[in-house]
């Protein structure tokens, strides 16, 4: 298999496009989904079930008995495509698909023998179409300056939600527990740095803009998490520093 793609899931029932899945399997015959459910109290897990009845040797899932956070469900899934699953490339995928299975594939495509990481970027451009509330984009550059300063790294969207990685990364990337919940793209950032070097990091990787983009709401992150964020953020720069 060429792509292998984990989508975490936590009270998706009314989001996920299921259709929109089932056709893009239809068309891509070389990649396999992963669904991981993060221990959701709604009707997530029987969308799921009936994706993979329906395309039972494309898709698995992994059903978590209780929500233990994005960065715990992407680590999981990750680490079970590299385990159980022969993939040259292995990305992880917001299940609302803001960024859609398209796009993800597309970008996968930039990942050869010297490009090892890709990322998508939400950089508003004339040519493309992204679409975020306006609140949102402005709280974000904010939080994007400040991580991009204490990673020392010429990244401009860190915390989109469409990376992909040559397989070989997936160790250095996901073995060790996260810290965070939700800051996790960050620590991928660091223990990559860390491991490799600042300079052959920005060698194998490529931040690339995203044709289309669409905020679809139902974030799952409280408006709370706005204040503590920042806390996170120190603790993860003491870590990892």
């Amino acid at each position: 298999m060429e792509l292998g793609i984990v989508i975490p899931c936590y009270n998706e029932f009314e989001r996920l496009a299921h259709s929109d899945f089932e056709s893009f399997l239809d068309q891509r015959q070389n990649i396999s989904l992963l669904f991981v459910n993060d221990g959701s109290n709604d009707e997530t897990i029987t969308i799921l079930k009936k994706l993979n009845q329906s395309k039972s040797n494309r898709i698995d899932i992994i059903n978590l008995k209780k929500n233990e956070g994005k960065a715990f469900a992407v680590k999981t899934g990750m680490i079970f495509f590299l385990e159980k699953k022969k993939f040259d490339k292995i990305a992880f995928l917001d299940a609302d698909l803001s960024t859609s299975l398209e796009e993800c594939y597309a970008l996968s495509k930039k990942v050869n023998s010297k490009i090892k990481f890709v990322f998508g970027s939400r950089i508003r451009k004339i040519d493309n179409n992204i679409n975020r509330l306006y609140h949102r984009f402005i709280i974000g550059r904010i939080l994007a300056t400040f991580i991009s300063r204490i990673l020392n790294l010429p990244i401009y969207d860190s915390q989109c939600g469409c990376k992909i990685f040559n397989s070989e990364l997936i160790p250095v990337a996901f073995n060790d527990h996260f810290l965070t919940k939700w800051l996790f793209d960050v620590e991928i950032f660091f223990r990559l740095k860390n491991h490799f070097g600042s300079e052959n990091l920005i060698a194998f990787s490529k931040e690339t803009p995203l044709k289309s983009w669409k905020d679809m709401g139902g974030s799952k992150i409280r408006l709370s998490y706005g204040f503590w964020v920042w806390f996170d953020l120190i603790k993860i720069y003491r870590f990892y520093k």
